[in-house]
């Protein structure tokens, strides 16, 4: 099974994509988006592209996001907010299951711990994924974040699938 695993920002959206085949996880590919453009509209119409872009190029079966988290910039919230619905929207125009998960859960699920640095993160899907070189740290979180629902989400989906068969 072929996971995107998408870390949102306005800026730079990370993404990552990795093979799952049962306990065994490969990396793919891996890089960031960047929004371009004068206003809001045309960096999230940019995000949109992209991401359709990713979505043709590895034709995952699954994606995951993380969710946001609400801190002291309220502005700053909403456009993260924003970036993330862009890529929420990408990922359902393109039939996607998605599984959500809070930022604490992917770092305990990749580190150990809910509260691991950037560089902790890093460090730990370098080892979980051999051969792998994230191309800065939001392509190294988007690649925890597609782990995560590697050992969370993936087999959820399939039991939930197999249901319905």
């Amino acid at each position: 099974m072929r996971i995107l695993g998408i870390d949102p920002g306005l800026r730079t959206l990370g993404w990552g994509v990795i093979e799952s085949n049962g306990p065994r996880l490969s990396h793919v590919a891996n890089g960031h988006c960047c929004s371009d453009g004068d206003d809001l509209g045309e960096r999230l119409l940019s995000l949109h592209n992209q991401v359709t872009e990713i979505i043709e190029a590895y034709a995952p079966d699954q994606a995951a996001i993380e969710q946001t988290f609400v801190n002291k910039d309220g502005a700053g919230t909403l456009k993260l907010g924003q970036a993330r619905g862009v890529a929420l929207l990408t990922l359902a125009k393109a039939g996607l299951p998605v599984g959500e998960y809070a930022p604490n859960r992917v770092k305990k699920t990749v580190v150990g711990v809910g509260h691991a640095e950037k560089e902790q993160v890093m460090h730990m899907v370098k080892l979980q994924l051999p051969g792998c070189a994230p191309k800065g740290a939001d392509a190294a979180d988007a690649l925890a974040i597609a782990i995560c629902h590697a050992y969370y989400g993936a087999a959820a989906q399939r039991q939930l699938k197999e249901k319905r068969a």
